[in-house]
């Protein structure tokens, strides 16, 4: 049985490549929707609409969330809100 633990911490195996932190902590994913143990839904935004990391990050979400045995793995973005780093990590990053 796929769990939300099990995901969250597959996503904190995948960084940023330009910030250098997972995206959970980074606060990008805004939602996990688990239908089924084989279909997930995330609601998930980048860290600017342009982010020429975006495709790369949705491709490593998708080999994580396979690898727990998910088959349909349906990735949303949006940018409402946008993305802005949480005070506790721009204590983190030193802004």
């Amino acid at each position: 049985m796929i769990t939300r633990d099990a995901i969250i911490a597959e996503f904190k195996t995948v960084f940023d490549p330009e910030i250098n932190l997972d995206i959970w902590t980074m606060g990008i994913i805004y939602e996990i929707n688990i239908k089924s143990d084989d279909e997930v839904h995330i609601l998930m935004t980048y860290t600017t609409p342009m982010c020429p990391f975006g495709p790369q990050l949705n491709q490593q979400i998708k080999e994580k969330l396979h690898d727990l045995g998910v088959k349909t793995i349906d990735i949303e973005l949006t940018f409402i809100p946008p993305w802005k780093p949480s005070e506790e990590l721009r204590l983190m990053l030193g802004i």
